[in-house]
């Protein structure tokens, strides 16, 4: 369904019109695609504020359920297209958009749509465009990472995700909370915790809270690096058993036994101790650290 009619519709955020479309149309919720819809008005317009929207900019959605968040983002966007991978949800999601003649549901799977030429087909003219959504818990970290590594002309990330993996994107070096998911966020965005959201708000209720939470993605990385791809694997290879320290993890994926000696003048080249742990080090020590190592290998 690429075309919304033009015509008069109710907003649904509320328990009673939630119910009340659910039921009018036989929908029965799929546990397996996360679908928990939001029924508080002020948590959209929170959600839509964070991301600075207006008449001249593009909005993308990622599973819009029943359509409660994008009718706020077609109230305040030029362009909202939003991906929705239940079938079973075109026919709601047209009922609910009537009105809004800028709002379009592209059906499919996120994790398998070329976005490229959907945003070209879609977005020229309302750019930057800003990914607004209330992501499925199972499948958050890889949407996000998917988005912000096509390198697409994105302004925010504006993203209603569980609380605890909120906290780890935004976590800072030193606490248990930090690891490979902050410090690959904070390669691509500045994040930004906008609110927390009880599990209360939803039909049906999840078992956690959630939290909102702006990534604002940046024009370029925080620190230079040589090779993208090596530094996500030594970052990866710091975390793999956080109890460790980062000599022994880094040993342990790129040494043999009998040249794991080697690694010692590479932190020290680096600047860090060997017995420090891979959540202490900072995004800059990481960049150095990869560098080094990279040399050292032989890679560059």
């Amino acid at each position: 369904m690429d075309t919304i009619r033009s015509g008069v519709q109710e907003d649904i955020a509320s328990p009673k019109k939630t119910k009340e479309l659910l039921q009018r149309h036989g929908f029965t919720l799929k546990k397996s695609l996360g679908q928990n819809f939001l029924i508080d008005p002020n948590i959209l317009y929170k959600i839509v504020s964070a991301a600075g929207l207006d008449s001249a900019k593009g909005a993308l959605e990622i599973g819009p359920g029943i359509g409660a968040l994008t009718q706020q983002l077609a109230k305040t966007a030029g362009r909202v297209v939003a991906i929705e991978i239940d079938q079973r949800l075109l026919p709601l999601l047209e009922e609910t958009l009537e009105p809004y003649p800028n709002a379009s549901v592209v059906q499919g799977d996120v994790l398998k749509v070329d976005l490229k030429p959907l945003f070209e087909q879609y977005f020229q003219g309302f750019e930057p465009v800003s990914v607004v959504a209330n992501l499925p818990y199972y499948i958050t970290t890889p949407i996000i990472m998917k988005l912000l590594e096509e390198k697409l002309p994105l302004e925010h990330i504006v993203v209603m995700i569980q609380k605890e993996v909120a906290e780890r994107m935004s976590a800072r070096p030193g606490g248990k909370d930090y690891g490979s998911l902050s410090i690959a966020v904070q390669y691509y965005c500045e994040p930004e915790l906008v609110t927390i959201v009880p599990h209360t708000v939803f039909i049906p209720q999840p078992n956690v809270d959630s939290a909102v939470i702006k990534l604002k993605v940046r024009g370029k990385p925080p620190v230079e690096v040589e090779d993208e791809a090596f530094f996500f694997d030594v970052v990866q290879a710091s975390f793999v058993q956080r109890r460790k320290t980062i000599y022994n993890n880094l040993a342990s994926r790129f040494y043999t036994k009998e040249t794991k000696s080697e690694l010692e003048a590479v932190l020290q080249e680096a600047g860090i101790e060997p017995s420090r742990r891979g959540e202490t080090l900072s995004i800059q020590e990481y960049a150095n650290l990869s560098r080094c190592l990279s040399r050292a290998l032989g890679r560059s």
